[in-house]
């Protein structure tokens, strides 16, 4: 995968037309000179980053704020409104980037197609747009709007490196409340990123898949699991924690190091790779780190939270990835 799936902050910051001499926004009658000017400034961009220029058309740019942990309730709506990027949507992970269901889909699964155009729509989002996704933490929220949006067909979707943070330490300009974006059109086309299910699991593995475990590595081992009732991993799974992806500021690793973190994991350009975690959220940052890398990787949606709901479903603990039963 070629396409870019991260944004700078000097970009996003070009894109929307803030001055750092004053730190004012563009009104509609400087955006495009403004925007224009700044982006050409810019240097060549890393690879795996999107390129300042073209500059999004202007009103087709949506920033969205995924605030969001799974350990940290202080990570949501309340502390957005408290301080935001300039006109970015806050968009909830339990409402808008995942569906409900029985354990054996897990606790994030993917939302129904048309309650999710649906809430793309409440969120201003049309069909041309080009967006920013961005959370407070190490983007593995803000990679799961990112796989979602790619998943339903969008393209000019991006996760902005180091997220809130990045954002701040540029000493850029928050804004405080609420942001109610237009009703948007968009129309999506579901099914555009690879995945794999529960019942796909056996069978991928048996025939030299790699699968990834994205999450920590002592729920890996099964020495603890603070949110699932079982612990363990799936056989044949390598521990390959989200947290390696990207550096102490919340940044991802340049392209080149993160190719050599995955050949580490066997992973190679013809290899088919799965990335798996507690419940589909980190293990997009994983696919993004993939791509990211140059390599293609599909998600498992249900994740452990999914396999470990059956007590059908083989368990290995313990730092050795274990092997898969050859009768599933």
């Amino acid at each position: 995968m070629n396409h870019p799936v991260l944004v700078s902050v000097d970009v996003l910051a070009a894109w929307m037309g803030l001055d750092r001499t004053d730190y004012s926004l563009p009104d509609e009658h400087t955006v495009q000179v403004r925007t224009r000017m700044l982006a050409d400034q810019l240097p060549t961009q890393p690879e795996g980053f999107v390129a300042p220029t073209p500059v999004p058309e202007p009103g087709r740019l949506v920033i969205w704020d995924v605030r969001w942990s799974a350990t940290d309730p202080t990570q949501n709506h309340e502390s957005y409104r408290q301080g935001h990027l300039p006109g970015a949507v806050y968009v909830s992970m339990t409402s808008h980037l995942a569906g409900h269901g029985a354990p054996t889909v897990g606790r994030h699964p993917l939302p129904d197609p048309a309650k999710f155009t649906d809430a793309v729509r409440m969120l201003g989002l049309n069909d041309d747009d080009t967006v920013v996704v961005y959370d407070a933490g190490a983007s593995s929220a803000a990679a799961r709007a990112w796989w979602l949006l790619r998943y339903a067909g969008k393209h000019e979707v991006y996760v902005l490196d180091g997220g809130l943070e990045a954002w701040r330490d540029a000493d850029l300009p928050l804004h405080a409340g609420e942001v109610l974006p237009r009703i948007g059109s968009a129309y999506l086309s579901w099914g555009k990123m690879p995945v794999v299910d529960t019942e796909d699991i056996p069978a991928f593995v048996q025939n030299d898949g790699i699968l990834l475990d994205a999450r920590a590595v002592e729920r890996y081992t099964g020495e603890r699991e603070p949110i699932d009732p079982v612990a363990g991993h799936i056989p044949s799974a390598l521990s390959a924690p989200g947290a390696d992806l990207t550096d102490a500021s919340g940044k991802f690793y340049p392209a080149d190091q993160l190719r050599e973190y995955f050949a580490r994991h066997g992973v190679q350009p013809s290899s088919a790779v799965t990335a798996y975690c507690g419940s589909g959220v980190t293990a997009s940052k994983t696919v993004l780190g993939l791509a990211l890398a140059g390599f293609d990787g599909a998600l498992y949606p249900g994740s452990w939270s999914a396999w470990s709901s059956s007590r059908d479903h083989p368990v290995a603990t313990g730092q050795a990835p274990g092997q898969m039963p050859a009768d599933l």
